[in-house]
Formats: C-alpha cells, structure tokens, sequence
C-alpha cells in the first residue's frame, strides 16, 4: 500500500512517500495482529492517520477509532476513507458516531410537541421545520438542519442523554435514530467516534442500557494526550443545576401526558418532584455560602472533609425528598416508561450526593465549581491510570495511542504513567518538517518575572513589535483571559492589521474570519492551543506570553500534585513540568502544518532560559534556530 508507485501513490493527491509513515503502519499492523498496547509519537507531517488506517482496514475486525476533535472524525470519514477505498478499490464500510445529544429523540419530540400551542411562534415554526425533516433524515443529526442555532435552547428537550434515554422500553426504540447509528456502526468495519462519545460510552457499560458503541476488539485512540482530561470528566460525579432543570422539566412533560384519571397522582408526584428541586436549590445556596466565605477560592474551591460536613444536613435532606420521590413514582402496579426513568434518576442522584459529600475518600477530589449564578458540587478522580488501562481500553486485544505530542525530551515515561499503559511498546517518530528552515524560535533577550506586574506591559510591547514585522498573521496565545484582555488592550490600537478575539464570538466564526482576512491577528487562551489547522501563509507567527503550568490552586491540580507528594515523587518535575510542556508543543504545533509552511515561535517567558527547568522545555521543542533579534523576524520572514 505505501509502496513507491503503490495503490496511495496513484490514487491520494497529493501523497508522499514517507519513512515514518511507513514504520508506523508496520508498527500498527504488527499489534493488530500480535496483540498489545502501541503508543505512537507522530510528529506533524508524519501523516500517522493513513498510517493507522490502513492497517485498520486490512485487519479483517472491526476497529473503534476515536479522535480528540470533530475536525479530525470529519477528515477521517469524509475524505481520508473515501480515498483509500478508490485507492484500493473495495468498499470500506465506515460508521461515523457522535454523542446522543446530536441526534433527535422522537419519543422526546413528540412530548414536546403536545405542548407546542404554549410555545413562542418563533419556536413553534422550527418544531414544524423540525418535524418535515424528521420524517425525511436517515440519520436524525442536527448537523443536517443547516440554519439551526448553535445556541437554539430547544434542541435538549428533543434529545435524550445517557440518563433520559428509556432504552428498550421507548415506545419509539425501534424507530429511534440512536439506535439505528448503533445497527450501522455494528455493521461495519470501522467505526469512528470522538473521545467524549468514546468515555461517556464506557462510563455506562455498567447499566442496563445507555451504550452505544458495537463492541470493538481493535481500539485506535488519535489525538491521546486529550485522554487523561476526558476520562477525568466522564468518571467524575456531579450534581448541577442543569441537572435539576432537566429532572423538573421531564417530570412535568411525563405528568402532564397522564390519562385524566391519574389526577391525584400527577399532583402528588408533582409535589414530590417540587420537593427534589427546592432540596437541591437549598444545598446550592449552602455551597455558595461556603464560597463567599472564601473570596480567595475563584470559580472553584476543594470541598475538604470540614467543609463537606456543612453541606450534609441539606445533603441529607436532598436525599430524603428524593428517596420519597422515587419510591412514589416508581410503587405503582404499572408505571409508564417516562416516570420509571425518573425514578431511575433520583436513585442516581441520591447515590452521587453520598459521592459528592464523602470528602474523606482518597480516590476523589471534591470541589464546588461556580459559573456566573450557577454552583454545582463535583468529584473528579485524582488518578485516571486504571480508568485507562481496565474500562476504557479494558479488554481489547490490541490498542493504539497516538499523537504528535507524547512525549517530553525523548521520553514516554510521563504518559505511560498518566494512561496506565507501562509495559506497552512505544515508537517515537520525528516530525517530516525541516525546522531547521522552516521556522525560527524567537526568545527576546531581557523580560520581566512573568508572575510580575510588568510582565503584561513588556509582553505588549514585544508582541507589537513581532506583530509590525510578521505583517500579523499571527495567533497571540495567553494561558489566562485576564491577560489576554490586558494585553490585548494596549496593542490593539497600535496596530494596522484586524484583530480579533476569543469571546468576542464562537470559536468557529473566529477561525472562519482568521482564515478568509488577510494579515488577520488572533488573540485567544486554551481552547485555540490545540484542534486548530491553519495552512499557509495567513498564520506565518505562534506567539506564546507564558509556559502554560496549570494552576496549582485549581482543586483537580492541588490534589494530583498532593497524591504524587504522598508517593514521595516530585510533582513539579514529574507531573507539573511534562503536563506544561506538551501543552506548550501543541500551541506551537499551530504553525507548521505543510512542507512548505514557514513561520516564527515567539515564547516570551524568561524562564527557558534562566531556569534550570528551561532546558528540559527547550529539549522538547522543535530543532529551530534560536534568536533573540527582532529585526531576525523580518529577514527570516522575507
């Protein structure tokens, strides 16, 4: 297939013969078909998604690959696929899956729908637009409904999470489009999901009913340094307001569908569901309370053993209204599928709160989270290996763990410690791209501390002044918004080129603009440090303000950093510095995407240079000559 003259070579524009491409889908091909854990560093230009997906193909099994972006599951199933099926001429049966909430639920939709007259004439009209299409889509996916809002509120009360879903017992189950994804990807050869749909997935295998991906004996995870920061999510337990608007909401759309004979009831289930949410109203209060106490603690604060203790009478109290709930919905000779459901429900919120409030249990970190108005009470696990190794790969016969970024200085240590896979085999490809021309690293000579005042100011003066000769074309990264709108502010108004910036609208309309203006500057933090594909000269410049360490006071962080503590390892080499620097390498990954790509890393951070951590940074970094003359940019550049 990778062959000088082969089948890629004839029928993939563009193709290249690659060295590193090749021993990675000979390194691929090899576990498929000796069994293991592989995990693969594939430096950008490595072309490591043909690398896998031959292999993936020619297995003779189904293979699950899930991808950290959408952007990604949409390269892979509508273009990568396409052209390895004309480049080997054979069908290659593909199911592409995303998360339930992406799909209509007809059983959900018709609730809705007998409620229609009570609703705003604009959301009446798209109900009816809704309905014609949903008699007409063979998929039941929103992304279908071109002009539907991203922000459109009405869209969850026509889907079902994991938690909604009735399963087997929907009267609409064997029309439902969920389930008709899972017929397609349970016939086909491969099967690609993202990393959320992926974790979500085996946090519920444990239930009746909720999965939704076909089993897999073959596991390809792209995009793996995002891994660690999905497991976390989806094995964590949480009691949000969201959750209870969502209980409320169902339980009156459940109610209000009873025959006329159940009156009675109706109103008191009614009572009883009004009880649950008053209860979780007056926990919330209480959390908030805790956080005002502690005006240092941000938008989180950890929920030690003497502060959950505060929370345990409105805890108890929450649990109490909900075990009365439950059990009054669900004592009934015959109990309609919508009302088991939430009965099922309140049985899992009352199980989380015991979680949530269990401050003295190791394995979590307990932590109130506030947004705008809004609290919740969450548990994270502390330590995802085991997650990893026994639920999410659990047992396969053969794994895949791939990236550009894997590795720190050389080695694998980092992340085979983060993903429980010690023991698996490892390969470290270099990047195809010739850095050494391609790109040149700027580290201005004479910076302030960054934890400092002047720290902003200096930056803003240096990012004008890269800016004036780069002609923009630049991503300006910050590892926090406050900064970003400082500096943001000062250099704006010297500058000639547009700027934009991150919340001034939704990320894909920023990128959309960056891309089609000329000479555009982006100024923007974590969400762009990673997932972005700009190809060209309309980003020819990667500004970096400071190393990207996490916050140590952030609870998740606080308590990592602690249990690595505890085991007698030094969090800050062990954890805090290879955490930061492959988070560094995927904002610098931003720049280089082809050949013929050229452009400047600017990190404005003193600290790789007159720290002795610094070298362990810089032996990470692409091998691009180092300068710290301005004027270098231009004639580089030029």
């Amino acid at each position: 297939m990778f062959a000088d003259g082969g089948p890629l070579a004839t029928a993939v524009d563009g193709f290249e013969v690659r060295h590193g491409q090749r021993r990675m889908a000979e390194a691929v091909a090899r576990t498929f078909e000796d069994g293991g854990t592989l995990i693969a560093e594939a430096g950008t230009g490595t072309g490591k998604t043909l690398a896998y997906l031959v292999p993936a193909v020619l297995a003779g099994r189904r293979v699950l690959i899930s991808t950290g972006t959408r952007t990604l599951q949409d390269q892979i199933f509508y273009k990568d696929l396409p052209a390895l099926s004309r480049a080997m001429d054979r069908e290659i049966r593909a199911a592409y899956m995303k998360g339930r909430t992406n799909y209509l639920c007809l059983h959900r939709f018709d609730r809705l729908r007998e409620a229609e007259a009570a609703l705003p004439d604009e959301e009446q009209r798209w109900l009816r637009m809704i309905a014609e299409w949903s008699a007409e889509t063979a998929t039941g996916d929103r992304a279908e409904i071109e002009d539907l809002p991203d922000d459109f509120a009405l869209w969850s009360d026509m889907t079902a999470t994991g938690e909604q879903c009735l399963g087997r017992e929907c009267p609409r189950y064997n029309e439902c489009f969920v389930t008709r994804m899972r017929e397609r990807a349970a016939a086909s050869d491969v099967v690609i999901v993202n990393h959320h749909l992926l974790c979500a997935d085996a946090a519920v295998r444990e239930g009746a009913f909720g999965e939704v991906i076909p089993e897999c004996d073959l596991l390809v995870v792209d995009e793996a340094h995002q891994l660690e920061d999905v497991v976390t999510h989806y094995f964590g337990v949480a009691l949000t307001a969201h959750r209870l608007e969502e209980l409320d909401r169902d339980a009156g759309q459940a109610l209000a569908a009873l025959p006329p004979d159940e009156g009675v009831f109706a109103v008191q289930a009614r009572m009883a569901v009004d009880e649950v949410v008053h209860a979780g109203r007056r926990l919330f209060d209480a959390a908030r309370l805790l956080m005002r106490e502690r005006s240092d603690s941000g938008d989180r604060m950890t929920l030690t053993p003497a502060l959950a203790e505060r929370l345990l009478e409105p805890g108890l109290a929450f649990q109490s209204v909900a075990e009365h709930a439950e059990t009054l919905l669900r004592n009934r000779e015959t109990v309609p599928e919508d009302l088991a459901s939430l009965g099922a429900r309140l049985s899992a919120a009352r199980a989380d709160i015991a979680v949530l409030l269990a401050a003295d249990d190791a394995r979590f970190v307990h932590y109130i989270e506030t947004r705008g108005r809004s609290v919740s009470l969450r548990a994270a696990p502390i330590d995802v290996a085991d997650l990893v190794r026994d639920t999410v790969i659990g047992t396969r016969s053969a794994t895949v763990l791939t990236s550009a970024t894997l590795t720190v200085a050389g080695s694998f240590d980092y992340m085979l410690g983060r993903l429980g896979t010690a023991g698996a085999e490892t390969l470290c490809l270099p990047s195809e791209f010739d850095f050494t021309t391609q790109a040149v690293l700027f580290l201005p000579a004479d910076m302030p501390d960054p934890r400092s005042p002047e720290f902003n100011r200096s930056a803003a003066w240096q990012i004008g002044e890269i800016l004036e000769r780069t002609d923009g074309r630049a991503f300006v990264l910050f590892t926090s918004y406050a900064a970003m709108r400082e500096v943001h502010a000062v250099v704006s108004p010297r500058l000639a080129w547009p700027v934009l910036m991150q919340g001034t609208a939704p990320r894909t309309a920023l990128l959309r603009d960056f891309r089609a203006t000329p000479n555009a500057v982006l100024f923007a933090t974590a969400s762009f440090w990673q997932g972005v594909d700009v190809v060209g000269d309309t980003l020819s410049c990667v500004i970096i303000d400071r190393l990207p360490f996490a916050s140590p006071g952030d609870p998740l962080i606080k308590a990592r950093i602690d249990a690595i503590g505890r085991r007698g390892g030094n969090a800050f080499q062990d954890y805090q510095i290879p955490l930061a620097t492959l988070t560094l390498l995927q904002g610098l990954g931003r720049l280089i995407r082809t050949r013929s790509d050229r452009g400047v890393l600017a990190i404005l951070d003193p600290r790789l240079t007159r720290m002795g951590y610094g070298r362990r940074f810089l032996a990470s970094l692409p091998p691009a000559p180092i300068t710290s003359d301005l004027d270098a940019i231009r004639r580089f550049l030029s």
